[in-house]
């Protein structure tokens, strides 16, 4: 028998040929770019302030230690319930807040402050803005709280004699002599109505319960008289 004419069972032709297909995986495609491009939301457009004002209608700077500094004002525009602030300067520069008040419907506001000390402060007045209406502030001077202190005058008779702050003294020698005060100190003596700021430049007085001499030029500028009280803020 030839064995080209055996047959394989069930199945037909002259040869078995085998083919072995091998089918290459589809591959996911992930396009992630887009031909659409992505906007980022728009910031909202800022709101357009109107620009505020304070006014100071009426300021108390001069007080008794104790008592109260009241200052009286208005912003514009106005409107009720913003807070506007009483500002004191600090010794060593920027501000301190010490009262608050809010508008009434006609902007109106009252500040006050209260001082246990004698001193000088500069005083302002502050607004710090709402989402519509721009910040502001207004400068309302200088407040000085004193006490009452017994005073005398000297000079006649000893001008060219020497100061023990330094110097010798003359008619025009500014100043007043204090028995424990540093030399060179600034003290705001008020007097009828009357201020001036001079420096300690010498010791005394001596006599009773007298605190300050007050030289002749001193004397002169507050209209001072002989002996009596002053108001002083040392």
């Amino acid at each position: 028998m030839r064995l080209d004419n055996l047959r394989a069972p069930g199945l037909t032709g002259a040869l078995l040929s085998t083919t072995i297909l091998a089918a290459a995986p589809a591959v996911a495609s992930s396009d992630t770019s887009s031909s659409t491009p992505i906007t980022a939301a728009a910031a909202p457009a800022p709101v357009a302030k109107t620009a505020s004002s304070l006014t100071v209608r009426s300021v108390r700077r001069t007080v008794m230690a104790g008592k109260a500094i009241v200052v009286r004002g208005a912003l514009r525009p106005a409107g009720a319930g913003r807070a506007v602030s009483l500002q004191l300067a600090k010794g060593g520069g920027g501000w301190t807040t010490v009262d608050h008040d809010r508008t009434d419907g006609h902007g109106r506001y009252v500040l006050v402050w209260h001082s246990a000390k004698t001193g000088t402060k500069r005083v302002r007045v502050h607004f710090g803005g709402t989402r519509t209406l721009s910040s502001a502030r207004h400068l309302a001077g200088t407040a000085r709280f004193y006490r009452r202190a017994l005073a005398s005058w000297y000079g006649p008779g000893l001008y060219g004699g020497h100061l023990a702050c330094g110097g010798t003294l003359t008619p025009g020698t500014l100043g007043v002599a204090n028995k424990s005060l540093p030399c060179g100190t600034k003290v705001t003596l008020h007097y009828r109505g009357r201020t001036v700021r001079v420096p300690v430049v010498d010791r005394g007085p001596y006599v009773g319960a007298r605190e300050f001499d007050l030289t002749a030029a001193t004397r002169a500028k507050l209209h001072f008289a002989s002996t009596g009280t002053v108001l002083t803020t040392r």
